[in-house]
This record gives C-alpha cells, sequence and structure tokens, in this order.
C-alpha cells in the first residue's frame, strides 16, 4: 500500500526529540546521509524576521515569476495542506514527489533524533535539489543562527525583516539578543538587507554585520521605500522606482514589498517584472477579504464583511489593527474580532491594539493546537474593555458575529490572532 502525505508526515513526527534544543547538529546529520543537497541550491534568498517573511517572500516570488524565473520556496506553517511549505520550481510539490523525500529523509535519519521541521526543511532540500530551478527563497522557522534553514553556504542574499519580541520561550525578552539571533543568517562575505527596524536592532544588526565584514543595506540608509499618490516608491542613491501599490492590503505591506524590491534588484529581476508581480502577489491569510464560500456568504448576506489575518503577535496587531482603522475612516462597521491565540504568545498585547477599535471579541479555541482556553481570552478582552462572548467553533462564532449589528450597520468581522486559526478558516470556508 502506498504510503499517504499525513502517514509520512506522521511518522518523522515520533522522531522528535523530547527537549527542544537549537542546534544544527541533528540536520547536518542528516543532509550528510542524503549527499549534502542543500549545497545543491540554486542562487538562494535567504530571509528571516519577526513579522512580514511571509509576505516578503511572497513578493519577491511573484517578481521572480513575472519574469519568467522558476523559484524555489520554503516556507512555513502551512494554512490547510502541508505542501503549501514546499514549492518546487514554482509549482506547490507533488503529492507523490512529497511523499518520497519524506521517506527517504525518515531513512537516511535510521532513527536518531530530529524535529520534524528539521525533517521536514531536509526534505525540501532534497526535492530542491532534484528540479530545475532558477532561484530559491528560504523562509526561516524560528531565530536564524540555529534554525535549520540556516545549514546553506553562501546565499545570494540575506534580508531581515522587522525584528520584534515572538517565540520568547526559545529567543528570550532581549530584544538586542535576538537580532544578533536572527543576524546569525550572515555568512562572511555576504551581502545583506534589513528592512525597517528600531533604531536599536539598526545598531545590532550593523554590528553583526561588520563582524562579517557583509555589504549591509539598511532601510532609511542605503535604501527605502513609501506610499505616495496610491503606488509605491522605491529609491537607492542610484535609482528611482514608480510602482503600482501593492496587492497585498495594508501600509505594512509597503515596508515587506519595499524590501521584497531590493532584494529582486539585487538579484537582477527587471524593473517591469518588479511592478506586475508587485500587483499579482498572493499570499493568503494576509487581510485577505472572504468574499466567496459558505462562511463569507452567511456575512454577504447580511451586507456585512469578512476578513482574515495569520498575524499572532502585538507588532503584527498594531499593523493589522492601522488597515481596521483605515476600513473603519471609509465605511463605518461595528468590528468584532473572531480570535483564538497559542497559549505562548502576548495575548494581552496583542489584544491591547483593538481596545478602543472593536465593539466585541469571540474567542474560540483552536482545534488541535496548544491555544489558550477561550474563557481565558475572554476574560483578557474584557479587562481591557471589549464586550466578550465565547463560541465552540468558528461557524458558531461566525453565527454570533452576525448578530452583532449597530443599529442598521452590519458587522466588519475579523477572525485573527493565529496562522492555525486562519487554517481551520480557509479549510471549513472551502
Amino acid at each position: 500500500m502506498t504510503e499517504t502525505v499525513q502517514q509520512a508526515l506522521d511518522e518523522l513526527t515520533r522522531l522528535h526529540p523530547k527537549k527542544i534544543d537549537l542546534g544544527l547538529e541533528r540536520i547536518e546529520r542528516v543532509l550528510k546521509a542524503l549527499g549534502d543537497p542543500h549545497l545543491l541550491l540554486p542562487p538562494t534568498v535567504h530571509i528571516a524576521g519577526t513579522n512580514g517573511k511571509g509576505s516578503t517572500t511572497a513578493f519577491l516570488r511573484a517578481m521572480a515569476e513575472a519574469q519568467g524565473l522558476k523559484a524555489h520556496v520554503y516556507t512555513s506553517p502551512h494554512l490547510v495542506r502541508f505542501s503549501e511549505r514546499i514549492i518546487v520550481g514554482s509549482e506547490q510539490i507533488d503529492d507523490r514527489v512529497l511523499v518520497n523525500v519524506l521517506t527517504r529523509v525518515r531513512e537516511a535519519n535510521a532513527g536518531a533524533p530530529l524535529s520534524f521541521f528539521e525533517a521536514t526543511t531536509a526534505a525540501a532540500f532534497l526535492a530542491f535539489s532534484e528540479a530545475p530551478a532558477d532561484m530559491c527563497i528560504l523562509e526561516v522557522g524560528l531565530g536564524g543562527r540555529y534554525d535549520a534553514t540556516n545549514v546553506i553556504d553562501m546565499p545570494a542574499v540575506a534580508a531581515l525583516t522587522p525584528i520584534a519580541l515572538d517565540h520568547a520561550e526559545f529567543l528570550g525578552r532581549d530584544i538586542a539578543a535576538i537580532a544578533r539571533e536572527k543576524s546569525g543568517i550572515f555568512k562572511f562575505n555576504g551581502v545583506a538587507f534589513a528592512g525597517p527596524q528600531t533604531d536599536l536592532v539598526d545598531a545590532v544588526i550593523e554590528a553583526e554585520a561588520n563582524k562579517m565584514n557583509i555589504q549591509l543595506s539598511q532601510w532609511g540608509r542605503e535604501f527605502r521605500a513609501y506610499k505616495q499618490q496610491g503606488g509605491l516608491v522605491f529609491e537607492t542613491e542610484n535609482e528611482v522606482m514608480d510602482l503600482p501599490k501593492p496587492g497585498l492590503i495594508g501600509d505594512h505591506q509597503y515596508m515587506n514589498a519595499g524590501l521584497a524590491v531590493a532584494l529582486a534588484r539585487h538579484m537582477q529581476i527587471s524593473r517591469e517584472a518588479i511592478a506586475r508581480g508587485m500587483e499579482s502577489v498572493k499570499w493568503p491569510a494576509r487581510m485577505q477579504n472572504l468574499t466567496s464560500g459558505p462562511l463569507a456568504e452567511k456575512i454577504s448576506a447580511i451586507g456585512g464583511e469578512l476578513w482574515l489575518d495569520g498575524g499572532h503577535n502585538p507588532h503584527a496587531a498594531s499593523a493589522i489593527a492601522a488597515v481596521v482603522a483605515d476600513l473603519e475612516t471609509r465605511v463605518p462597521r461595528p468590528l468584532v474580532l473572531i480570535t483564538g491565540m497559542l497559549a505562548n504568545k502576548d495575548v494581552g498585547g496583542f489584544l491591547d491594539k483593538y481596545a478602543g477599535l472593536a465593539a466585541h471579541i469571540i474567542a474560540v479555541d483552536i482545534p488541535g493546537h496548544a491555544s489558550l482556553a477561550a474563557e481565558t481570552l475572554a476574560e483578557l478582552a474584557s479587562s481591557r474593555g471589549i464586550s466578550s462572548y465565547m463560541a465552540d467553533d468558528i461557524g458558531t462564532a461566525i453565527d454570533l458575529a452576525a448578530k452583532m449589528k449597530d443599529g442598521d450597520l452590519a458587522p466588519r468581522i475579523l477572525i485573527c490572532g493565529s496562522l492555525y486559526l486562519s487554517g481551520e478558516v480557509l479549510k471549513e470556508n472551502g
């Protein structure tokens, strides 16, 4: 009987070490047994940071493909299907190929401890090494220095998106230390670009780059991008580009798109392709307006709006809240949040960004994940002056939110707090 993708993934889960200790020894061992496929990649862009990694990756991929290039892309987590994580030559990995590489990783590992992310990263490298592509875009999973993706020898360019507090149980709450950890993707004599950062983080990145003799370009110094007359202007010392507005919603996407433009230019992607990719980009659960499917149709039927975003920390919440505030200015509606969050997140800091903006919050659990109890989440919302409720599942929450009108104004419903929750929504919405 042929093994399914889920069965192959379940087998790898059993190898997971009892204690998570970040390091590269395990993945380097299994990659060596596989013939070092990570050394056979096309020119690679390696992207670390706290927020915006996925969006920056999506913009860069769209720009590359607009030039006719084939790209290998590795991201995490997935929303609905695991295969979303591994794009081989600009196509989502085929299930048969995925089972094949997962099985070969398991066999090469020979039963030794190996984290799930390490195993699947090795599988992605194996798939990439056996298919043609013009470039590779790797998104760091956690941190940087000891992330499983950081086994590559010398990327064509490294990139740091905005760095903030997240994954405190692994990275701590020292923002300077976190910035040093994420700068660990720098390689001696390499090239790197850094998106918008705080002054402290900028200083740390610059110091780390100097240690590694990195050719560093920082936002606001060597390059910048900004919104102007509905479009995006990208500037360096040597060029100015007038581009369309980003295809992803929100002012924060101008920053992600600007960093992607800088990377694209370094990778010699044309202005014309960059402009086309700016508009054609797709990246689900990033202020995604759901307009079709059973959940969306329930809300459309009452004249309301349904939005979905996977942001899960205070920095992301600030960006999302700014988008919602802009929507409110243009078309006033009562804002209803449907929220579920993992227990290890800064839930209070996330909710603070919506105090005074959200009329109601409906707390839900996230199936299959260590989420904060809906009751606790609702209590935290109440303590911030947000009217709070609980629901057993997304469908029930949607039905409850649909009734939360303000006079004749139908609600604007935002489902947020976790990419895992976003995945459940997309699955249920078809």
